[in-house]
């Protein structure tokens, strides 16, 4: 085991931020849309980043974690992510449509096989993608990772981190009233996907900001404004109450894991904050001891966020340590 500490004066730095030099629209159905871009070098070794959520939606400064002479990265948003659409839109939007659409992706650009790199739901894609595809995998570089079981979700979005941030959590609970209480996810999602279009923005906002509040050491203001854009808090809360409250659309509770000696032949990187409140480091162990081939770095002094330095550091290792493959 690994570890990365602020004390190490080694940090990495970001890359220099590029544009990229091919953007697009690629149609994956008769409803969906999806926007893609590519970014480095159009000869390198080709990398797709999974973005989290779901419904998050891909930035442009995670172009930044592969060295732009060595790595043709592939950004892309989910469907009802980002500049993908329709908006918002829960038609057709499953963990298995989003894997299809990978494919889709890899074969429309000519791509043989791929390095994926995700954090946090990007993470469950990347190994529900790999277990589906791992002859397509090249190496896996997973960071805050979450499996989608079912205590997971409990722990974040019903008792656990409740616990360490309450003050926020009073904010979460606030839309939701008290008889609904018992089971907040079901409560929060038909309020998501109900009428009233008021109650659901409201609810939209109060969801992503538990997750904005809880994501870092120290709180992020720009992440806590960020949840409170409509247009971003109505994707991102629409469509991870709709993964969630489906199981993630997984044939069993715990399938990644469980499976996740299809990953023997694959080698990878799991970076994992000890502080994250949001996918706690018992996902990422289990996944490690069911995947022993993989390489666990955990950063003493992170939460979730990849924007903490240790953790930013420990992926643009990773991303490095896999150039040559």
């Amino acid at each position: 085991m690994a570890t990365t500490s602020l004390d190490n004066k080694s940090l990495r730095e970001l890359y220099p931020f590029v544009e990229p030099y091919d953007t697009g629209f690629l149609k994956v159905s008769d409803v969906h849309t999806l926007y893609y871009e590519q970014s480095g070098n159009p000869q390198g070794k080709p990398v797709v980043v999974l973005h989290g959520g779901p419904g998050g939606g891909s930035d442009a400064w995670y172009r930044q974690f592969f060295d732009p002479k060595v790595y043709r990265a592939i950004l892309f948003d989910q469907r009802g992510s980002g500049k993908s659409t329709p908006h918002a839109c829960l038609i057709d939007n499953t963990t298995w449509h989003l894997v299809a659409d990978i494919e889709t992706l890899r074969n429309h650009l000519k791509i043989d096989k791929w390095h994926v790199f995700g954090g946090s739901w990007g993470s469950t894609l990347a190994l529900s993608y790999a277990e589906k595809h791992p002859d397509r995998v090249k190496a896996l570089i997973l960071r805050g990772i979450f499996a989608l079981r079912r205590k997971e979700l409990l722990w974040f979005y019903q008792d656990g981190a409740s616990c360490m941030f309450p003050e926020e959590w009073e904010k979460y609970l606030a839309p939701i009233p008290s008889v609904e209480r018992g089971d907040l996810m079901s409560s929060y999602y038909r309020k998501l996907t109900g009428d009233d279009e008021a109650l659901k923005l409201q609810c939209a906002q109060a969801w992503s900001r538990w997750e904005m509040a809880t994501s870092r050491l120290f709180v992020d203001p720009k992440a806590l404004e960020h949840a409170d854009d409509p247009q971003f808090a109505l994707a991102f809360a629409r469509i991870e109450c709709h993964y969630f409250v489906n199981g993630g659309f997984f044939e069993e509770d715990g399938q990644l894991i469980n499976r996740a000696s299809i990953l023997k032949d694959i080698p990878g990187t799991i970076v994992q904050g000890r502080y994250d409140m949001v996918c706690p480091a018992f996902t990422a162990w289990d996944l490690h001891k069911a995947w022993p081939q993989s390489k666990y770095v955990i950063i003493p002094d992170a939460g979730h966020s990849m924007k903490e330095p240790g953790i930013l550091s420990a992926l643009i290792e990773a991303c490095d340590l896999y150039r040559d493959l």
